[in-house]
């Protein structure tokens, strides 16, 4: 508009006059004139990049997870392990890091049928609410193993695990006499009074040795609703994380050696995986945390008695 010549006087109306019919600087102008000339920026975000380079925070989140003993980690707790090596950043600049670099954790859709579970079952502190559940696998020189957890439900650590040859009752006993050994001190009678055991409807853990065995414990049963999975779901998860971390990568010759596999897999779990519900701590943390405050508790009954 500014190169047309004026009808009258044969001459360019000039930028200056034009810009201002316009009502528009010509600062603006000219900066949209070299925008016009550029090619476009691709997206990306807006605002500094915060500590360190995309490449730099890349090379560090492919540190973690090869240092890492599990697989199939999420983007939060790759986070929250830069933050306890000093690595300060945001943790949707983690996500986004690796989701472009095809890091992420693979995750199955979540279904909700017409029911769904309402309410929790985690509790708020240890040795409340135990549960225990049953898997199975296979020994390449003795055939099928059948494989027994109890979990609790506040720190989610193995509190007990066992393998066996059969899926009787009494191996289903095993990994609570193992808990109430080393947090009860012993499977002696009422020892294990105030503390709930969840379970399924499985024919071992409703048969009446099996309910007899923890009544005499001081256990109170607490069998999960028919055909709602969901009312078992911390022992249920912590079988899903044992078969992927353990069961399905690693063969074994005997039911003996899967024993001893299991025993050791539960020491590492509990010592390093990260619970996020409780800060990114690991279950032996949650329990060393809540130790202090039992033994304030029992002191103060003590002297009031």
């Amino acid at each position: 508009m500014s190169r047309r010549l004026s009808p009258s006087c044969r001459r360019p109306y000039g930028l200056a006059l034009v810009c201002r019919l316009w009502k528009t600087s010509r600062t603006t102008l000219y900066r949209h004139r070299a925008k016009a000339g550029q090619e476009p920026a691709p997206p990306g975000r807006r605002g500094p990049a915060g500590a360190g380079s995309d490449a730099d925070l890349l090379a560090r989140i492919r540190a973690v997870l090869e240092a890492s003993s599990f697989t199939g980690e999420g983007y939060r707790k790759i986070w929250a392990r830069l933050r306890f090596s000093g690595t300060r950043t945001a943790a949707r600049r983690v996500l986004r890091i690796m989701r472009e670099n095809g890091l992420t954790a693979p995750h199955r859709p979540v279904r909700r049928d017409a029911h769904p579970h309402d309410g929790t079952i985690v509790t708020a502190r240890v040795d409340e609410v135990w549960g225990t559940d049953m898997t199975q696998t296979v020994t390449t020189g003795e055939g099928r193993a059948y494989v027994f957890i109890a979990v609790d439900h506040c720190s989610g650590e193995f509190v007990g695990t066992h393998a066996a040859a059969g899926a009787t009752r009494f191996e289903a006993l095993e990994p609570l006499r193992q808990g109430m050994a080393r947090y009860f001190g012993g499977a002696e009678a009422k020892s294990a009074t105030g503390l709930t055991l969840r379970h399924d409807h499985g024919s071992n853990y409703m048969a009446h040795d099996f309910q007899k065995e923890i009544a005499f414990w001081g256990m109170t049963s607490s069998p999960a609703f028919v055909r709602q999975p969901e009312g078992n779901g911390v022992a249920e998860r912590a079988s899903r994380t044992l078969k992927e971390q353990l069961l399905w990568i690693q063969h074994f010759a005997t039911v003996e050696e899967l024993r001893h596999a299991l025993s050791t897999f539960a020491a590492h779990f509990n010592a390093s995986w990260l619970r996020e519900r409780h800060g990114y701590r690991t279950p032996n943390q949650i329990r060393a945390d809540q130790q202090p405050l039992a033994s304030q508790a029992t002191m103060m009954l003590n002297l009031a008695a």
